[in-house]
């Protein structure tokens, strides 16, 4: 049945591919979205730098002809230069430090945090290429014109700051993939590069901070040289401007938003699936913030939820899951209550005979093949097997559980047990007694070490009537208020017969089989 919810990228991005795909895609894969990374953040930097030269910056026209070798000479050369040896650089960079990747082995803590660290070096590499361009193309146009100097420093600068900031966060997305491997190899609290708070005062300051203070600027130099200022070229700067910081801010605040979205839609993508009862959800931690953190935890919590499933599991296979979910729910303490209840002793006939002709293995064998019968009858009639003895058993109908009808219960059980065994176990013969009444049901032992068990008269009784049951035909009988307590479905397949007086008791117990051997 399909869940209702959205499916989630396991990287948080189909483009980014799942983390099992193979080294030699997840190589190419992240070669080509770093290499795309660079070049997009660089094109988006170039609009910009053109944008900014040629409307909204006053200042002198640097494409007159005075300028004719810097910009079909110079500028084109370093451009060309620039880019091609910011994308090699920067792939060639990440490939080799990220060669453990590619030959799909663990990384060493050195390993991991450079491959957490690489989009903060990518960066850093786009800030230098782009800082020489600052110095070299402020130089060349001063030389030609002086005045040209503010507004050349200026529009590089802010070309610069947009790359640096589409960079970090284009390439912190194509490295997604080696991030989750790297976070795989040791705790994202240890390696934390940096956090939701300085990824988004990042977009923050580069998206809107800057070009903010770049009109800031341009309100100061129309008071400085206000003879260089026309009131209609002031205006289109700051509209465009405006615009600019409009259209590339949001795209960045879209970037980090993105970034800071996509973990927590995984970890609650994963947490409605464990709602489901999915316990072996998992989440890849893929971010290097405190959302990692968010992302590893929730692993943990996964992990611990199917510890404790697993615990309570095998916990109930011991002391039957109705005890076990009582524990858990509440604090187990030493003494009980009365209850209205209903009991059966099974015991197989010829127990030591078997054991003494047959090899220990094929006894085990009997009494697994002889026990399955017996608890599933038990569990279908909502009962409880409450102890195994060697090769007898106790259930109990009416605790720790209220059912509407435990000795109709107990009744159903037994002779659903004794017909099943006749045809699944046939190489063995068990007695039933059941029988009914109050009994105290509780914890009993000592404060360290108890188990839930029933003690009463009807206990004793179903125990007597189980060595009774192995001298009659059929093997099974009850006592008489066990039938009188049945509903009535129940009670009439069962026919009274003579009074005895059992081992150990002064009243006599009036005796009730079955009227037909199946159910």
């Amino acid at each position: 049945m399909p869940l209702p919810f959205r499916s989630i990228a396991p990287l948080g991005s189909r483009l980014l591919g799942a983390p099992d795909e193979s080294p030699r895609h997840r190589r190419i894969r992240v070669q080509v979205l770093l290499t795309a990374s660079l070049v997009l953040s660089n094109l988006i930097g170039a609009l910009v730098v053109g944008a900014l030269i040629t409307i909204v910056v006053p200042g002198p026209n640097i494409y007159d002809l005075d300028y004719l070798i810097v910009n079909a000479v110079i500028g084109p050369v370093y451009i060309a230069l620039a880019v091609a040896v910011g994308v090699l650089w920067g792939t060639l960079r990440a490939t080799k430090d990220l060669r453990w990747a590619i030959e799909n082995r663990e990384p060493t803590r050195e390993e991991a945090a450079a491959a957490l660290a690489m989009p903060w070096r990518l960066t850093r590499m786009q800030a230098l290429l782009w800082a020489l361009g600052l110095v070299l193309f402020t130089v060349s146009y001063g030389l030609i014109d002086p005045e040209t100097i503010p507004k050349v420093a200026f529009t590089i600068a802010m070309g610069g700051v947009t790359v640096c900031a589409f960079s970090y966060l284009l390439s912190e997305f194509s490295l997604r993939p080696a991030a989750a491997r790297a976070l795989e190899a040791g705790d994202p609290r240890r390696v934390r590069i940096a956090g939701v708070t300085g990824r988004n005062m990042l977009a923050w300051t580069l998206g809107t901070g800057v070009p903010v203070a770049g009109l800031m600027l341009i309100a100061v130099f129309s008071f400085i040289r206000p003879d260089h200022v026309d009131v209609n070229q002031l205006a289109v700067s700051i509209l465009a401007l405006g615009a600019i910081t409009l259209i590339f801010g949001l795209l960045l605040t879209l970037l980090g938003v993105g970034a800071t979205v996509a973990p927590i839609r995984a970890v609650r993508a994963a947490m409605k699936r464990v709602e489901h009862g999915e316990l072996d959800t998992r989440v890849v931690v893929y971010d290097g913030t405190e959302l990692g953190e968010l992302q590893s935890g929730f692993n943990r919590m996964a992990e611990g939820l199917r510890e404790r499933e697993r615990i309570q599991e095998l916990f109930g296979r011991h002391v039957g899951h109705e005890v076990a979910e009582a524990a858990i729910k509440r604090n187990p303490e030493l003494g009980g209550e009365e209850r209205e209840i209903a009991v059966f002793f099974i015991d197989l006939i010829g127990s030591t005979e078997l054991a003494a002709s047959r090899p220990p293995k094929e006894v085990v064998d009997l009494l697994n093949r002889f026990f399955d019968v017996v608890v599933d009858e038990v569990d279908r009639h909502d009962g409880l097997i409450n102890k195994f003895e060697g090769d007898a058993a106790l259930a109990i109908f009416g605790a720790p559980a209220e059912i509407p009808d435990p000795a109709g219960s107990a009744l159903a059980a037994a002779r659903a047990i004794r017909a099943r065994l006749l045809v699944e176990v046939p190489d063995c013969s068990a007695a039933i007694g059941v029988a009914a009444g109050t009994a105290v049901a509780g914890n009993i032992g000592a404060r360290k070490r108890f188990e839930y068990t029933v003690i009463g008269d009807p206990v004793n009784e179903a125990a007597r009537l189980s060595e009774l049951a192995k001298t009659i035909d059929g093997a099974l009988v009850a006592s008489d208020r066990a039938v009188q307590r049945a509903a009535t479905a129940e009670s009439r397949l069962w026919e009274l017969g003579d009074s005895v007086i059992l081992r150990g008791r002064n009243a006599a117990t009036r005796l009730a089989t079955p009227t037909r051997p199946t159910p």
